[in-house]
């Protein structure tokens, strides 16, 4: 068992958040719940699926998150003529040894942004896939370990469906939050106007290093999970599940598969992260309501039935948590 951490670590480490998130902030305005689910993403290390119409910043947001924390950035923008190794890169001739040398592709870089994932082919989906679970890629059967930390954030639009290629299950749940990114209200838009004549944001300074970066994650580790939460989580795994008899009757009639154990780990990992940058040395209930949705939503697969009643993820994962009680029943 880890060491508990001290009241000391854990201030510091809430005022490192704190400008991590003040940051971002600063680059997308008005929407306190996606800056606080990328950064918890961030502490957790995982990835995050971002959805949304086209202009809302999720663009700008990740160049922001790249520069405060002083990594490498890549955009890469999918289309359905890009290649595998577009983006994991390939072997190339090399002019002076004649021999073939390894030319890295726009993965190799700590955040990459892939924009408008879903435009491209499966066949090119699938190559972020060990990039994303294993932070390597194989190129012509060597193993080429990518830099660390690495994070995928992904983007799609939710409306715009024509021409795109929905991504396969085993991607998304390789994502630990798929997050809304919503239109922003008049009174953001007025400040947007005055304040960014040609709407870019504000320049950005690293507030970190990798060295501290590196301790932060320690921190994050170290976050105590009580035995009574890590119960609650695992049941409401299970109970996402139709065949399981604590599934809700909801889940039994709309829910055709449910969420995988990476499910309960990505839940235990980003509650972790997220009870450090509310100040707690400890996870709590709260914490895993709190990120329930965002982490289950993506990967329960709906009925046939679901759709034709409008029956969304996030209203079934609502239900979820009002159905598991805290502590199990006796």
């Amino acid at each position: 068992m880890s060491e508990l951490l001290t009241p000391t670590e854990v201030q510091g480490a809430g005022e490192a958040i704190a400008q991590l998130k003040a940051g971002l902030g600063q680059v997308l305005l008005d929407q306190p719940t996606v800056v606080d689910r990328v950064t918890t993403a961030v502490l957790a290390r995982g990835h995050v699926l971002l959805e949304g119409l086209p202009g809302l910043g999720k663009t700008e947001l990740c160049k922001g998150l790249a520069r405060l924390l002083g990594l490498p950035f890549k955009r890469l923008q999918f289309t359905p003529d890009l290649l595998p190794g577009d983006i994991t890169g390939t072997y190339v001739i090399d002019a002076e040894t004649k021999s073939f040398t390894f030319r890295p592709g726009p993965l190799f870089a700590s955040i990459v942004l892939a924009d408008e994932i879903n435009r491209s082919s499966p066949k090119t989906q699938s190559a972020l896939l060990e990039a994303m679970q294993e932070r390597a890629v194989t190129v012509l059967g060597t193993t080429h370990p990518l830099p660390k930390p690495f994070f995928v954030l992904a983007t799609q639009n939710p409306i715009e469906l024509e021409g795109t290629y929905p991504l396969p299950e085993a991607q998304l749940d390789r994502f630990l939050f798929r997050v809304n990114v919503p239109p922003v209200g008049a009174a953001t838009m007025a400040t947007i106007l005055m304040q960014r004549v040609r709407g870019q944001p504000p320049e950005l300074s690293a507030i970190t290093t990798s060295g501290e970066l590196d301790r932060l994650f320690a921190l994050v580790d170290r976050v105590h999970l009580p035995q009574p939460v890590a119960s609650f989580i695992g049941r409401l795994v299970e109970a996402t599940h139709h065949e399981r008899p604590s599934a809700p009757p909801t889940f039994k009639r709309f829910v055709r598969y449910g969420a995988s154990p990476r499910a309960a780990l990505a839940l235990a990992a980003s509650a972790r992260a997220w009870a450090l940058a509310k100040g707690k040395p400890n996870v709590g209930f709260d914490e895993v309501k709190e990120l329930a949705p965002a982490v289950l939503n993506h990967r329960l697969v709906l009925s046939y039935e679901a759709g034709l009643e409008r029956v969304t993820a996030d209203q079934l994962v609502s239900q979820l948590l009002a159905h598991i009680p805290e502590v199990a029943r006796e």
